[in-house]
């Protein structure tokens, strides 16, 4: 087997199309590999509490009274200690001169939540935010005021805007979780075994540092081997049993296989600790049977909180960065085709985590399972999700564009007999409109770019919503 090959390879779509549009990454990364330091430990993203205005009676007036000042606050301070991550700088302002101050304060860039007190309040500060381009959630209690007609508008002129005009106190979770995408992203490393697989936008380095500040970094191969090798034996061991003994079967993998698999976990897990990495793409993922297949440490990668994309599928990475630092998931990234009889989608692939409720969730059932596109060898997990789990079905494009869709799990196989290992199929709106416009706004003939999507447990169209409006995104939603 071509140590270079990818699964486009075995799908007989376009490789060498894909390659060529990959190919100013690998050239570009190969000298990032040597010019960067190592990033220090994250940091908690620092995000600006903006209360415009002061609260007033509770008998009458557009505002809001000391009762929901004070709801606010604390909510607010028990979503600080619950994610743990973030740091919440709350200053009450009243005029521009004030808010300008503040955002001097917090310094550029820093996302702001602002909270109206008063009616037309936060209309009379907000100026400075807008013109310092920080990104904006307004939180629009009812009644608080008629500031809610203006944040969509703003959006509108190109600002970086979204909207919560709610009387649920627990949207402002919502809140802090998106606005701290910004600066987690901007903190963020992806190491990448080339060559990278996608949109052009997404396959360039500088176009991802410019538009996400996230930075890319080429990994040789001949470092992973290395540290492939230096894998202790008792370490090894431990990792394999570790997967044996939570798998319900061991189908087709023999010791070896299980082996050689538990040894590439143990090193992707070493190679993203000595880069202090947030993400991983390998793109010659289907050329690593000889050492072992690294679907297992995508898995155990995933669970843990750091987004793996197999393929070298940089937009399904991008979207898993996303959504780790917006909920705190992982994703289920994989191949998708359709049965229109049954109104249905399904979503299969061989790299699949079994924590989708996030990492202090339940493992999910699995498999260990062969690989089936290469003669059942290898090792790969067969993931067992839920039934009637609803389910967020996306993938940032172009650096640009999030398609999103929504669904409901109605079926897991026993075991998979054909396509990919972990299967699930979910029913959705209308399948049949569905796969007739499946990636139209993408122009490109490759199979992987077009069939990748990554799957989440739960309903996240709004909150995708919001989160395009934060970083000038457009929303395709694909029904």
């Amino acid at each position: 087997m071509c140590e270079q090959c990818t699964r486009r390879t075995f799908l007989g779509a376009g490789v060498m199309s894909g390659l060529v549009a990959a190919g100013a990454m690998s050239t570009h990364t190969h000298l990032l590999a040597s010019q960067v330091a190592p990033l220090p430990p994250q940091e908690k993203a620092r995000i600006c509490v903006l209360l415009t205005g002061a609260p007033g009676p509770a008998d009458r007036g557009w505002n809001t009274d000391p009762s929901q000042l004070e709801k606010a606050r604390q909510v607010l301070a028990d979503v600080e200690a619950k994610l743990g991550n973030v740091e919440l700088i709350e200053r009450q302002v009243h005029s521009p001169q004030e808010t300008a101050a503040v955002m001097k304060e917090v310094g550029a860039g820093t996302p702001v939540l602002a909270i109206n007190l008063h009616c037309f309040a936060l209309k009379g500060v907000v100026q400075p935010v807008l013109d310092g381009q920080h990104p904006l959630v307004v939180f629009s209690l009812p009644a608080s005021g008629h500031d809610w007609m203006y944040p969509m508008r703003w959006r509108r002129a190109g600002h970086r805007v979204t909207l919560l005009a709610s009387s649920d106190y627990q949207e402002l979770e919502r809140a802090v979780r998106l606005l701290r995408v910004i600066p987690f992203m901007r903190q963020s490393r992806i190491l990448l075994f080339p060559p990278a697989q996608g949109t052009a936008p997404a396959c360039d380095p500088q176009q991802v540092k410019d538009k996400l500040g996230t930075e890319v970094l080429a990994v040789e191969q001949s470092e992973f081997d290395e540290m492939l090798a230096q894998v202790a034996e008792d370490a090894a061991v431990a990792e394999g049993q570790r997967w044996t003994a939570g798998a319900t079967e061991i189908v087709e993998p023999n010791d070896e296989d299980i082996s050689k698999a538990a040894r590439v976990s143990i090193a992707l897990q070493g190679l993203m600790e000595r880069h202090r990495a947030q993400g991983l793409a390998v793109g010659t993922c289907m050329g690593w049977l000889d050492r072992g297949f690294p679907c297992l440490g995508f898995t155990r990668l995933r669970d843990n909180g750091l987004p793996a994309a197999c393929e070298g599928d940089m937009d399904s990475l991008l979207t898993m960065m996303l959504f780790q630092y917006a909920f705190d998931k992982p994703g289920f990234q994989g191949n998708q085709t359709f049965d229109t009889s049954r109104n249905a989608v399904w979503t299969a692939h061989c790299t699949a985590p079994l924590k989708l409720d996030g990492a202090e969730g339940a493992e999910a059932p699995y498999l260990l399972r062969g690989h089936s596109e290469v003669g059942g060898s290898g090792c790969v997990p067969e993931v067992r999700y839920r039934l009637g789990e609803t389910i967020t079905r996306t993938k940032l494009v172009n650096l640009e564009t999030i398609l999103v869709s929504t669904g409901k799990i109605i079926e897991v196989p026993e075991r998979s007999i054909r396509a990919c290992r972990t299967q699930i199929v979910t029913e959705v709106r209308d399948a049949a409109k569905m796969a007739a416009n499946w990636s139209r706004v993408l122009q490109t003939e490759d199979a992987m770019t077009l069939l990748h999507r990554v799957v989440y447990y739960g309903d996240h169209l709004q909150s995708v919503r919001h989160l395009a409006d934060l970083l000038d995104l457009k929303v395709e939603e694909e029904v």
